[in-house]
């Protein structure tokens, strides 16, 4: 895995960047630029699947750490992504049933080290995340995880949705993180299965939670009602641990 955060600005850097296999999280396109050297860094984006986003010149310029972004800057990955099959290989070269965490819209690069730091504690094979609203592999991300992330692979999606309708015929049953759930101490977590953290501020989005076999809820005793992401994704990491052991 590649351990150094690159942010990478200039047309023909970008370009390289590209044909070099680097991983692209982010692209950002000055608007209303359609020159030669834009449409091909547009296509080469399209073939990695990396993320565009249209924004003002000015807004490049608050970015650039160089001045001369030319209409254009990437985020590089810090680190390499993995396949969801390398997942459930992990899984199968074990001998144990398959236990992933799949992140809906994480976007704090705290609350995602944390979750990938307990995900390798917890036995995880692995972390799903999605390409949109979510944030990548950064280095803030890899510090946060306390070593984790040269451990425990992670892969990016497209559709979160989609994926776990595809790990559904893998044999995965599917349980999400919602307040007005089950409590989770009723529900049997054993066996394959994909545990699903949703955002602190919005949760698990309407989508991907009727894709989901159980909604679980946290016991709550206090005077608030949520807990951080990473903290409840630690909850219920734990509860799975208890009932596969």
């Amino acid at each position: 895995m590649e351990h150094t955060e690159f942010t990478i600005e200039g047309r023909n850097a970008v370009i390289e960047a590209f044909r070099a296999g680097r991983t692209i999280d982010k692209l950002f396109v000055q608007d209303g630029c359609q020159d030669g050297p834009i449409l091909t860094i547009k296509r080469e984006a399209a073939k990695c699947g990396s993320l565009i986003k249209y924004v003002s010149k000015e807004r490049l310029d608050q970015m650039s750490e160089t001045g001369r972004h030319q209409g254009v800057i990437a985020y590089a990955a810090a680190y390499a992504y993995a396949e969801v099959e390398d997942i459930l290989k992990r899984a199968r070269d074990k001998g144990e049933a398959p236990f992933i965490f799949l992140l809906d819209n994480i976007e704090d690069p705290h609350n995602l080290g944390a979750i990938i730091r307990t995900a390798n504690l917890a036995g995880a094979h692995g972390v799903i995340i999605p390409k949109n609203r979510a944030v990548g592999l950064t280095a803030t991300v890899a510090k946060a995880s306390a070593g984790a992330i040269n451990y425990t692979p992670v892969a990016k999606v497209t559709n979160l949705g989609q994926t776990i309708e595809e790990l559904k015929k893998e044999g995965l049953w599917f349980v999400c993180a919602d307040m007005d759930g089950t409590c989770m101490y009723d529900l049997d977590l054993k066996g394959a299965i994909g545990l699903v953290i949703g955002s602190e501020g919005n949760g698990v989005g309407r989508l991907v939670k009727e894709k989901c076999d159980f909604v679980a809820a946290i016991p709550m005793k206090g005077d608030i009602d949520s807990l951080n992401a990473s903290v409840a994704a630690g909850v219920l990491a734990y509860e799975i641990v208890r009932q596969r052991q």
